[in-house]
Order: C-alpha cells, then structure tokens, then sequence
C-alpha cells in the first residue's frame, strides 16, 4: 500500500468511503453488514487504516454499520472521517446534536477527521451565518480533542469556496472535492485545486471513478488508452492519473464488493503517475464522454427528499442513456417496467430533490423533458 504523509500521520492513499456498501436486497438503507465486514477486514489486513461515512450515507445507517464494524478493532488501527449534514438546510441549528449523535452511532470518543460537508451554493449562506455556531461549535470540539482534523467537502463552484476560505480557512486542514479526468475540466477541479493550494491545504478526492461510470469505458473509448498501456484497466488509469497530482493526499472509493476492494488495493501497491502524453489521451476520452450528460453519481441525496420517492438516480442515468443514444429501445423498456406512479411523469416539480443535489442539477427540467421523449 502506498501512504501518504498528513502532518504526524501515514495515511493509506486509498481510503474506503462507505457511500455505496453492500445491500441486502434493493433498499439502499438495508446495508449487508457481514459482506461490509469481510471488506473492512481484507482492507484492514492490506493496508488501508482510513474510513469515510456520513450522516446522510444509506439513509443514516452508514454511520452505524462502519461503527458496529469499526468497533470489533484497536482504535489506534484506524482513523475515521465522518461529517455534517449541511447539505441539508433544515440540520444548520443542530450541530452540536447531530454531533453527539455521531459519536454515538459510529460507537467512538473521537473523529479523526471531521468535515463540513457538502459546502455549495445552496447552503454558503448559511454556513457563513454566525447565529448556527457550526464553525464555533466544531473548532471546539477540535480543542477539546473530540475531532482531532478538520476539513470541509466542497459540491460548490470555485467562487463559492473562496468565500468559505476567506471566512474559514484558517481553521480547515484539508479538503475533500470531487476530483477525476472528467471533472478536471467539467466542474472545474482543476481550478479548484489551484485556490486550495494558496491555502496550503492537501486535497482529499470523492468521486475518483465518477460513481463508477469511468470503470465502465466502451471498447472505442479505451482503445486509444490499451495502446499506451495494454494491461491496465480503466478504473486503474482514472486512479494513475490521480497519482500524477502531487497535491493530492487521499482517495476515496466507494467501494461495493470485496471483489472491487481486491482490485484497488493491488492498485495503490505502487505510485504509476501518467506521462503527459497519456494525460493528453484519457482527457480526449474525457472531451468524447461528456456529450450533454448529467452530472448524476448516485448518492442519492436527491430519493430522501423527493415527495414522490421516484428512485431519481436510476431515472437520471436511463436519461442519460436514452439523450446519448438519442432514442433507443432500453430506456423505454426499463421504464416500462416501473409502476405509473414512479416513472418520470410522476415528477411533480416540487425541485424539493434540486435543494439537496450536490451536482446542482436541474431535476425537475430533465424528468419534464424524459417525460416528453418516453411519448414522442
């Protein structure tokens, strides 16, 4: 395993994020906890000693699991990251509640690192107002021992996390963006990543493989890639071309089988950062792949929100698809699968799910737009 220094520690440069574990059946809140377990233990025993979760993970649940998980190890033996759900409006008074709660569910004294999640432009405003004491409240749980690193997660533009930095920085430690070949460009990561170098902060990257869409490339889109490098897969070329970013400290990958942790551990057993030519190849791959697609990557934020609890992710990629292909017989047919009341014409238009969109996509717009193409 490689590792990366962060101040006294040694980090493992790939870390397990807990966004996308194991289910028993369909509901994403129904985490299969023995399969979870058999991962943490492969990771454990190759190297990996950094775990991310989140409150708004599986429906809440992804903090118990990593916690009853966890637990059955030395404290010493890893370091977790948990965070604060700002990423809905309504929890902005409740820091110091959802705290405690934390540490209760994820059955811990102390985070290792703690983030201000999800800072965007939906809720700048309000993690900037003093009268929530978030920023207050966390500083001193850091003092006080209880939150030994502390950082932010940042969904928001450029623009919005200057006006975070400016107010914050000087207590932030690191930050986690989502970062890939893509979004380099994309949502601007690159730029991004230049402003948090002015504040001497390492980055931590969310979304490396783009919720898996850039471990699944067509052969045409990979082709020009096995010519550089035959033997190398393509979920390992969006991981090298992370490796090539000296400012980069950890990665995380929500990882969903034992299997996928396997394959990223052998992976992260050495640093093999791309050349310029092959940066040059993987983001014309980049320019071919983002042919009005949305952004979507299934965090499903959006389905705990939505009135009409329309499965929103699953209905975003079979609209991406249908808008790729520009038509096409899957799409409809999936649809066609779905009880009336939770097919895009379900969309009420509320935009309830658009407040809690970490990628700022306009929902609404593309379920009216779905709608229309699934009866032409």
């Amino acid at each position: 395993m490689v590792y990366k220094n962060f101040k006294e520690l040694k980090l493992s440069a790939l870390g397990m994020g807990t966004m996308r574990l194991p289910l028993i059946g369909k509901d994403i809140s129904e985490i299969d906890e023995q399969k979870a377990a058999e991962m943490v233990a492969y990771a454990m025993q190759n190297g990996i000693n950094y775990y991310d979760t989140a409150w708004g993970y599986h429906n809440g649940n992804s903090e118990i699991a990593i916690g009853n998980i966890l637990s059955k190890y030395p404290r010493e033996k890893f370091y977790l990251a948990t965070k604060f759900p700002g990423y809905d409006l309504s929890n902005m008074d409740k820091v110091e509640q959802i705290f405690e709660k934390q540490l209760e569910k994820c059955k811990v004294d102390y985070f290792d690192f703690y983030l201000v999640h999800n800072v965007c432009e939906m809720n700048i405003d309000a993690y900037l107002d003093e009268k929530y004491k978030i920023q207050e409240y966390l500083v001193k749980q850091k003092q006080n021992g209880r939150i030994k690193h502390l950082g932010f997660s940042a969904h928001g533009s450029y623009d919005v996390m200057k006006r975070f930095l400016e107010k914050y920085g000087k207590d932030m430690e690191f930050c986690q963006i989502q970062l890939n070949y893509i979004d380099w460009s994309f949502q601007d990561a690159k730029s991004k990543m230049e402003l948090l170098k002015e504040y001497h902060l390492p980055v931590w990257v969310m979304e490396p493989l783009r919720g898996g869409k850039l471990s699944n490339l067509s052969d045409e889109q990979i082709k020009p890639l096995k010519a550089l490098r035959p033997d190398v897969s393509a979920t390992e070329w969006a991981f090298r071309f992370l490796q090539t970013l000296p400012e980069v400290t950890m990665i995380l990958s929500g990882m969903s089988s034992l299997e996928q942790v396997q394959q990223n551990i052998k992976t992260f057993e050495t640093e093999k950062p791309l050349s310029d030519r092959e940066k040059e190849a993987l983001f014309a791959v980049a320019d071919g792949m983002l042919n009005g697609k949305l952004p979507c990557t299934s965090c499903h934020y959006c389905t705990t929100h939505c009135p009409q609890k329309l499965d929103i992710p699953k209905i975003l990629e079979l609209y991406n698809e249908h808008s790729f292909t520009g038509g096409g017989f899957i799409a409809p047919m999936v649809i066609s699968t779905m009880p009336e009341e939770k097919r895009p014409s379900a969309c009420i238009g509320c935009r309830s799910c658009e407040k809690v969109c970490p990628q700022q996509i306009k929902i609404s717009e593309a379920m009216s737009d779905f709608a229309t193409k699934l009866k032409a």
